[in-house]
């Protein structure tokens, strides 16, 4: 099927309230148009310099989503455009993103990555960690990013059960955050869970946004 297609099929799967976020990252220019032009404007790049690369290239109204690791020095460069930084794992992270995001006189949306799969490879906070930064009082001088709510991602397995337990997990960490935090800079209004192998798993336990790539684009073989 044609990226088109690839978009309509997944979006009739999703309802009002889960936004999709098409993965870009490793694909050319023109499969990213092709996806703007069948409507798509959410897209997730992973590494900073690939992202840079291509958004002077593409319409202004493309939000741009930094969805993998981000490092502290590479901040810089993204801060002027990016619409939602998914990966945010530290108060240090937040701390530079606040300072970059003041030079482009611009508030920038984040999200705390939490860690809930069972593989040591994936990045994130755990839930004590969230709590201790969403509560450190550094927070009271950043005037210039907004957290957004959180992303997680399950660990990859074909258990879908466990998959599920790990999602429904992290959205009952999530709506216990949004009445037990009260600070100017926690506005909750996005639960990042899902990749095109368990976005549908995610949604049916409460994700509000989708990162999906391989299932609008393809596989990855243009390197």
């Amino acid at each position: 099927m044609s990226i088109a297609e690839n978009l309509k099929s997944i979006e009739s799967g999703l309802n009002d309230q889960t936004t999709l976020v098409a993965v870009s990252k490793t694909h050319p220019v023109k499969l990213i148009r092709e996806a703007y032009d069948a409507g798509q404007r959410d897209f997730g790049e992973n590494k900073v310099q690939e992202l840079c690369d291509k958004q002077p290239q593409l319409p202004e109204d493309i939000r741009w989503h930094l969805i993998g690791h981000l490092q502290t020095n590479k901040v810089k460069y993204i801060a002027p455009f990016v619409h939602l930084i998914h990966a945010v794992d530290s108060l240090r992270l937040l701390s530079e993103i606040n300072k970059r995001a003041a030079n482009c006189n611009r508030v920038i949306g984040c999200l705390l990555q939490i860690h809930i799969a069972k593989e040591e490879t994936k990045f994130g906070l755990s839930e004590e960690e969230a709590l201790s930064l969403l509560s450190d009082q550094a927070l009271d001088d950043m005037a210039h990013v907004s957290i957004k709510g959180l992303m997680g991602m399950a660990t990859f397995t074909n258990d879908e059960d466990q998959v599920a337990r790990e999602f429904n997990g992290l959205k009952q960490f999530y709506d216990t955050l949004k009445t037990a935090v009260n600070h100017k800079i926690w506005q909750p209004e996005i639960l990042s869970m899902g990749m095109s192998g368990d976005y549908l798993i995610a949604q049916a336990n409460g994700s509000t946004m989708v990162r999906v790539g391989s299932a609008i684009f393809g596989n990855r073989n243009y390197h």
